[in-house]
């Protein structure tokens, strides 16, 4: 059974891999545009959850986080 980048299984779908690879070179489908706008909602996501969180929640999970991080360096 074919393994995905962070070791999960994935059912082998041949016939839906090739549709997909036909949409994208007949130019149905685009390739790159969905990885984009993850990328947007991503990078904006952060910023809009801190604007709407008190000063002592953002320190609240910004204490959590460090020691997190501490924790995993040996």
């Amino acid at each position: 059974m074919p393994r995905g980048p962070n070791g999960e299984k994935r059912l082998g779908d041949v016939i839906g891999a090739a549709i997909m690879v036909a949409k994208i070179a007949t130019g149905e489908m685009d390739d790159d545009v969905p990885n984009e706008s993850r990328r947007r909602g991503g990078l904006s996501g952060g910023k809009g959850r801190a604007q709407k969180m008190e000063s002592e929640q953002r320190v609240a999970v910004a204490r959590k986080a460090a020691d997190v991080r501490w924790k995993l360096k040996p």
